[in-house]
């Protein structure tokens, strides 16, 4: 990193001063054209939220109202794709430096490894004096930095605080960002969700619960067994689909140990119509997370009027009103949570009234439209500041 620093700082300064050179006709350029942004983004078959919303910005409007480009500098595979992968990222974000100059750099980054991954990326840009919007999608940021040592903390405050704009996805995260730099450096973006059309759920089984997202122990997912067992005891119909990847052979074994592997199946991890044929069918989104940002799974549950049980971690809270278009638990509550399901299969109309909810929330304020239009502005606002500076 320090060897292709130096060698295009004096580069990435030339072409920025020349790029000044006439401040006026630079101003009326860029109103004549479109503002040119290079977006660094993982591979579009990645599993995970920052695939899923990046994803949704491929051809949407956004393309229509600015000039993109895709950095990808991540994929699925063997740490020597990841590898290869990277460095290929870095050098098409290099000749996108060079040869087109974009007017901002717009990094979706996460905690741990993507942290590393992406700091060359935001001080490559600091070189060629481009503007950086770093799009922070992590949601363990008490392992990464609260409990970090004090080396690490001020590596963090260091690289966070070369960046122009960081975009939160709720407004507890930006009280938490707001430890390493102004507030007024921060905006909250929620994601969002597609709306499906109506109507979705003709076939909805009213004895399905479904979960969607990574199988582990920060999604909940080792509690599940212990939340099934006392649901199945109240309503033996009821039907479990745990669809994701990861730990999946530990989980399953937890089900194996309570006997309770015949009211469950592992579709693997869905996308495209599988994921929509679930969310269509199923009644209930059970979501037993330890730690989120803004999960895109429970504002698509809230798209599709599912019951949703999950908990009060992250920007949950913000999407969900306990007791109104769902319920809140605390993180472990497995009692409480088992509690709440078996209301919901059990009660129709509750079911329906908090699924109705939801989904009217999730059309008034998580549209991808109105995600769009907020991320317009900051492109906007950040590339202006960064013609001026």
């Amino acid at each position: 990193y320090i060897l292709i620093f130096t060698v295009l700082e004096g580069s990435g300064k030339w072409f920025a001063d020349c790029g000044r050179k006439d401040g006026f006709l630079m101003e009326r350029t860029a109103k004549r054209r479109k503002t040119k942004i290079c977006m660094v983004v993982p591979n579009a078959a990645v599993k995970g939220g920052i695939a899923s919303v990046v994803n949704g910005y491929r051809g949407s409007a956004l393309e229509k109202r600015f000039k993109i480009c895709y950095v990808e500098s991540y994929c699925d595979g063997s740490r020597w794709q990841k590898f290869g992968k990277a460095v290929a990222g870095y050098g098409a974000f290099i000749r996108q430096l060079l040869l087109q100059r974009p007017d901002v750099v717009h990094i979706h980054s996460s905690f741990g490894p993507s942290f590393y991954r992406k700091m060359p990326f935001i001080y490559l840009s600091r070189l060629f004096r481009i503007p950086v919007v770093n799009h922070i999608h992590g949601a363990e940021f008490d392992a990464f930095y609260t409990q970090a040592s004090g080396s690490k903390r001020k590596l963090v405050d260091m690289v966070y605080r070369q960046c122009d704009r960081l975009l939160v996805l709720s407004e507890e995260w930006k009280k938490r960002m707001a430890r390493i730099v102004p507030a007024d450096k921060i905006t909250v973006l929620e994601n969002y969700c597609l709306i499906p059309a109506v109507p979705f759920d003709r076939g909805r089984d009213g004895r399905q619960v479904l979960f969607v997202g990574e199988l582990g122990r920060r999604k909940g997912c080792y509690d599940m067994p212990a939340i099934w067992e006392r649901v199945t005891t109240k309503v033996p119909q009821a039907r479990l689909v745990m669809a994701g990847d990861g730990e999946m052979e530990p989980v399953r074994q937890g089900f194996a140990r309570s006997g309770l592997l015949e009211h469950v199946t592992f579709p693997g991890w869905v996308r495209g119509q599988g994921k929509v044929r679930l969310f269509a069918e199923s009644a209930v989104f059970l979501f037993p997370t330890y730690n989120e940002g803004m999960p895109m799974v429970v504002l698509e549950a809230m798209s599709y009027g599912l019951g949703i049980v999950t908990t009060t971690v992250g920007g949950i809270p913000g999407l969900i009103q306990d007791g109104t278009s769902g319920r809140l638990c605390r993180p472990g509550d497995v009692e409480g949570m088992a509690e709440a399901v078996i209301r919901l299969l059990e009660e129709d109309a509750v079911r329906e009234a908090y699924g109705g909810t939801a989904r009217k929330n999730a059309v008034q304020h998580y549209s991808l439209e109105r995600h769009l239009e907020k991320l317009g502005r900051v492109y906007t606002s950040v590339a202006r500041k960064g013609r001026r500076a």
